[in-house]
Order: structure tokens, then sequence, then C-alpha cells
């Protein structure tokens, strides 16, 4: 059967209508919108399942990582398509695992990020004299938001320590990555994501970026119930290594702060190799490579 998600680059538009395309396709899904970027650009929301909790998986976070929403959005259709027909994804029957529980995508957390990457200036509507001097004309890896604030440094977890290492390291203000704002939930981006944990239950958490093949799962001393067993778990799946994030990476981070304030099991997957952003002809691979992963994540 044709799929709707192609292996190719989809920008805000695109990507919109093929969301679109997917929900009428299957009517299990329910779509919302958890916010609007700083430039108004919609984040959607897509659940399938009605259960007292989820599991969450979001993606695009950065801009020069926005494989990771279309690997999102192509494990989302091929779970529709496992429900739909009783069938199987890694030899798991999705209907009997899934039953009476819940899965919620965040396919593009970052559709600003995501879209100034990929277009350059013309994405950046007002903002684009200061994003170009910002970033000196590398559009291309950009990671932050349209006001240079980079959404996994954005939360409340670690974020004062996150602000000391910034100006140890010459980030003083809006930056095309690793700028934390001005305070925690500063951003829009931000504030949509939080709300929805807020909002809704959720049993895990994992967020998908690229790259280095790694699983990023504990913070500090902090590490909720099952969160090593799910860990080893994934590892084990995927061929990814655990890991524990070092200097700048650490601090602000979505994962970090669903561990701190619900204390339960949030994720860090770093897929793929090399320099983001990754071709794009890479996302079937890496998909395949993940694939066993999502879906024992979201039955743990």
């Amino acid at each position: 059967m044709d799929k709707i998600f192609e292996v190719k680059e989809y920008d805000y538009i695109t990507r919109k209508r093929a969301i679109d395309e997917l929900v009428l396709k299957y009517p299990i899904i329910k779509k919302y919108i958890i916010g609007t970027s700083c430039a108004g650009r919609e984040i959607p929301a897509l659940q399938i399942g009605t259960a007292k909790e989820y599991s969450l998986i979001c993606a695009a976070f950065h801009g020069s990582e926005r494989i990771t929403s279309l690997v999102s959005l192509m494990f989302l259709e091929e779970l529709c398509e496992a429900l739909m027909r009783c069938g199987e994804i890694a030899e798991i029957n999705a209907r009997k695992a899934l039953f009476g529980r819940g899965v919620i995508v965040v396919p593009c957390v970052n559709p600003d990020g995501c879209e100034i990457s990929l277009k350059g200036k013309s994405a950046c509507g007002g903002f684009a004299d200061k994003i170009n001097k910002i970033c000196r004309g590398d559009f291309e890896h950009w990671n932050a938001n349209l006001r240079g604030v980079d959404i996994n440094h954005n939360f409340s977890a670690g974020w004062k320590e996150l602000k000391e290492a910034e100006l140890k390291n010459g980030i003083y203000g809006p930056a095309k990555t690793r700028y934390g704002g001005s305070k925690p939930e500063s951003e829009p981006e931000t504030i949509a994501l939080a709300e929805l944990c807020r909002t809704v239950r959720m049993r895990q958490v994992l967020a998908l970026h690229s790259q280095g093949e790694v699983i990023y799962w504990s913070y500090g001393d902090k590490n909720p119930y099952r969160s090593r067993q799910m860990a080893e778990i994934m590892a084990t799946s995927s061929g990814f290594a655990l890991d524990y994030p070092t200097g700048l990476a650490v601090g602000g981070g979505f994962k970090d702060w669903f561990i701190e304030e619900f204390k339960r099991p949030g994720f860090t997957v770093e897929v793929g190799m090399g320099e983001n952003p990754l071709p794009i002809g890479e996302a079937s691979d890496i998909y395949e490579t993940i694939r066993e992963m999502l879906m024992l994540f979201t039955i743990m």
C-alpha cells in the first residue's frame, strides 16, 4: 500500500498537508494543536488510543535535526496501518500490544527552526536580518527557534547551571544553538510541550534528536523506577549505546525536565551518524534501525 510519508524533505506546509491526509485516512488519530511557534506556525499533537496515561514521542526540537520529524511520522503511519489491519511491527502485534494503552506523537516541536534550516532567509520573516547576522549566513545549521532560543535548553531542569556554562562559553544572547533564553519556558514552543505534559498524563517520554546513535536516560541521581531497564531494552533493540551528556549538552532539556517534574522515565535518543542536517535519504535506514525500539517504548 502506498505510504503518505515518503523519503523527502517536508517544509511546514507540505508536512501539514501530509498530516491532514494521514488523519483523514486513519480516523483512529486524534489531532489537536498544542500551541503555535513564534511565527504562528501550528504545533500539532497526534494521539492514538484513549487511555489513563500515554507514551509521548517528540521530534524536531532543533532545526537542523528535522529528519527526526519524518522518522516519527513514518512510525505513526506504520502503527496506524498495523492497528487497522491487526498487523505487526517488528513481530509485535500492534492491536494486542496497545490494548488499553495510548501514544501521542508531536512530530515537530520547533517548526520555525526547521523552516529556517531548510529554506534560509526566506523563512525568517521580519527576523531575517537579525538571524542572518547571528548565524553569519549559515542558515543550514540553525537549531534555535525564530528568536534564537534553543528549545531543548529552555526547560527549567538545570537551567541556572546552564546559564553559567553559556557565559563561560561566550554565549550571551540569541544564537543559532545552545542559548537557553531569558528564563525557563520563555518560548511558546517550550510552553506548548510543557503544558501538554501537565494536562495529559504521560507514562514516559522520548525525544528524538540527531545524531550519534546513543540513548540518554538518566538525570543525575533522579532516575525513576523502570528507567534503566527500559533504556537497556531500547539499547539492545536498536544497537545504540547508553550515554551521559556532558558540557553544554547538560541543562534545560526536555527529558531532564520531565524526569524532575513527574518522576517518570524520559529518554533522549540521538539517531543517525554524521553531521546535521543528516541527508534526508537516510530516513529509511534510520527508521528501520529504531522502529522496533519505538514500538517497544510505546508498550513498556
